[in-house]
């Protein structure tokens, strides 16, 4: 059993900055990709940023240029940076892990940006 913490989301002005972390522990054999996911309200759960295997990211369209994903293995810690923060960047925000086959999922944590 692989579990997953997320820290770091919280309410901030638009145009600012926030930094989430993301904790894997338990049965971990090897991580394959990490990632964060959102979901806003009355929406689907929507890919924001992975990270995979030796370091090739991939990014939303909505968030390139503004948000950067990087995960530290020795830790399997996945971090997102978010810049220019704005009020459709509101949701909750999930970390991913895919490995040994199997995808998990951490609680999630709230990011809030007020206009």
């Amino acid at each position: 059993q692989v579990q997953l913490v997320e820290s770091g989301g919280g309410l901030v002005q638009a145009g600012g900055s926030l930094r989430l972390s993301c904790v894997a522990s338990g049965s971990i054999v090897s991580i394959n990709v990490m990632g964060w996911y959102r979901q806003a309200p009355g929406k689907q759960r929507e890919l924001v940023a992975q990270v995979i295997g030796g370091g090739m990211t991939t990014y939303a369209d909505s968030v390139k240029g503004r948000f950067t994903i990087s995960s530290d293995n020795a830790k399997n810690t996945a971090y997102l940076k978010m810049n220019s923060l704005k009020p459709e960047d509101t949701a909750v925000y999930f970390c991913n892990v895919i490995g040994g086959g199997s995808s998990y999922w951490g609680q999630g944590t709230q990011v809030t940006v007020s206009s």
